[in-house]
């Protein structure tokens, strides 16, 4: 029986869930209500306010979320499958840098959204999405929505750092290597599904250079990973030998 993963040992995104009195739910499940929850929302704000141009943004935002629930969810149990060294693993999740990543994130979009961008632009994104008079519950929902997508992609970003730690740090045979491989291919997985944002935003090169900039490090960083990883594995071999 695999041994259920202390709160130290998991995303805050595994821990809220688990936390939950008395409800148990599979991964498929809960982020089904995830999204079926965000997605009634959004519909139901577009339909009493007429903010039906914000549906589809706002559903790629909603799927977004998603993905970036599944990827956290197959990597945090990959990476604990793995039986991962501790130091690792207290790096990985008990350090809660995602949520820190996520907040400084979150806080400078807001500040784009609200500050930089009506300065700057002709045409606001804000204004864009929900007109020029946006009701304040859409205003709220838009801002929750972006907080769910912009955590994920905080942990993305620490997911990918923190394998880079472990390939300087730790050397594994062959087969764990290969795993770990593939586990980091779950980062770029998730870093590329966030470029479905940038046709919203082709009008906003600050937005673009962010999320492109932003895949392209992962990218990056996620293939050093893989090669500095190999490289230690195959020294080790070459001394045994």
């Amino acid at each position: 029986m695999s041994r259920t993963p202390e709160y130290g040992e998991t995303w805050v995104y595994e821990s809220i869930v688990g936390a939950l009195p008395g409800v148990e739910l599979s991964d498929r499940l809960a982020i089904g209500i995830q999204f079926t929850v965000f997605e009634g929302a959004l519909l139901a704000v577009a339909a009493v306010y007429g903010l039906w141009d914000a549906v589809v943004p706002g559903t790629v935002a909603v799927l977004v979320a998603a993905v970036g629930s599944w990827l956290m969810l197959r990597y945090s149990r990959s990476v604990r499958a793995l039986r991962s060294p501790d130091g690792y693993r207290r790096v990985l999740f008990g350090s809660n840098i995602e949520v820190v990543l996520g907040v400084v994130s979150f806080v400078l979009l807001v500040t784009y959204l609200f500050v930089t961008d009506p300065r700057t632009s002709d045409q606001p994104l804000l204004t864009e999405i929900l007109g020029p008079e946006p009701p304040s519950l859409a205003v709220a929902l838009l801002l929750l929505i972006l907080w769910d997508v912009v955590y994920r992609i905080g942990t993305c970003w620490w997911a990918t750092v923190a394998g880079l730690w472990r390939a300087v740090v730790y050397e594994f045979g062959p087969e764990t290597t290969r795993e770990y491989a593939r586990i980091d291919g779950l980062n770029v997985a998730f870093a590329g599904v966030q470029l479905l944002f940038v046709p919203f935003v082709l009008d906003h090169p600050i937005l673009v250079a962010a999320l492109v900039g932003h895949v392209i490090a992962v990218v990056a960083v996620a293939t050093l990973s893989v090669l500095l990883q190999r490289r230690s594995r195959k020294e080790s071999d070459r001394s045994i030998r």
